[in-house]
């Protein structure tokens, strides 16, 4: 196969964005979809236009994309990107990325890696910005908390992921899709905008109705308007997990079970701390927070969790050893 160069101009963003051309790339390389793998080709050109124009890609960007497949995404956003730098796993795409994407190889770099263990030593200087990805479903959600809380020099997140994984990052307060992982997220970043992709816009369709949704980086505030620390956040996000460990039991009770069932963990600060000792200081926590223990995790905000993050570093130091 002689490249992306080979295709005729037909005004597409993308020359593999449709069924046929990507059963062709595939069959070119002899190799098929991958369930195992979360492979679903992304096959309408209006969709990558919209995660393009959501993105807000400029010609100054350097981008981050996960799971870049066939490079079909990879090709839009070379279009309108300084350069991108991909992560993928499936040891059969490397062959296929060169192939696809030979006429923008000067500003493409590729790192074969699982994305869950990417490090910032591996994407190199200089730092993306963005972060634009078609994302292998099951790991989705970790993946977009994780770099948002790995890699401060991410802005943004437009990334296409399952329905119900969208409905868990934009979730209200109060609602029965928010719970821990969209306290977290939102310590870290908001939602800016979101579309739905059904099932008909991938080959091979699949099981799931889809959603683009971008996320903006935000430096969240304690209550007298400072912005939060690292530590903090990071402490926040420990008590989320403590609070929705049982989403129907209170907070009190909750935290309870979270903690007398942990062994030693360290803090956000490195201190290391055992979990039982913990449980005897929640109603100094909750007190602290200014937080009723007998509300539920649903109830709060990501204000209130940093209020519990900032009291479980300050009193937990007596229980901490270095």
């Amino acid at each position: 196969m002689a490249g992306a160069a080979s295709y005729a101009d037909d005004g597409r963003l993308s020359p593999l964005s449709t069924p046929s051309a990507t059963r062709a790339v595939l069959e070119a390389h002899g190799i098929g979809t991958k369930y195992t793998l979360g492979q679903n080709f992304l096959v309408n050109d209006d969709v990558l236009k919209r995660i393009i124009a959501l993105a807000e890609v400029g010609e100054r960007d350097r981008i981050l994309e996960v799971g870049p497949g066939i490079g079909t995404l990879t090709i839009a956003l070379l279009k309108h990107a300084a350069s991108v730098v991909a992560v993928e796993r499936d040891p059969d795409l490397p062959a296929v990325l060169a192939d696809t994407l030979y006429p923008w190889r000067e500003r493409f770099a590729l790192i074969e890696k699982d994305a869950l263990n990417l490090t910032a030593a591996d994407i190199g200087e200089p730092p993306p910005s963005k972060f634009v990805s078609n994302l292998p479903y099951a790991v989705a959600a970790t993946v977009v908390l994780d770099y948002f809380q790995q890699f401060p020099f991410l802005e943004s997140a437009t990334i296409m992921v399952q329905k119900e994984v969208a409905d868990r990052m934009a979730a209200e307060r109060g609602t029965k899709n928010y719970g821990a992982y969209t306290v977290k997220l939102g310590l870290y970043a908001e939602v800016a905008g979101r579309f739905a992709v059904g099932p008909g816009n991938f080959f091979p369709p699949p099981r799931v109705d889809s959603a683009v949704i971008r996320l903006n980086r935000r430096v969240p505030r304690m209550a007298d308007g400072a912005p939060a620390a690292p530590e903090v956040i990071a402490a926040a996000c420990l008590m989320a997990d403590a609070a929705f460990a049982n989403r129907r039991k209170t907070l009190a009770n909750s935290c309870k079970t979270y903690f007398a069932g942990r062994g030693t963990f360290a803090l956000p600060d490195g201190r290391l701390l055992e979990g039982a000792p913990v449980v005897g200081l929640l109603p100094t926590l909750f007190a602290a927070a200014s937080v009723d223990p007998r509300r539920r995790g649903e109830t709060l905000d990501q204000q209130e969790f940093l209020a519990l993050g900032q009291a479980l570093l300050a009193n937990a130091a007596e229980q901490a050893r270095p």
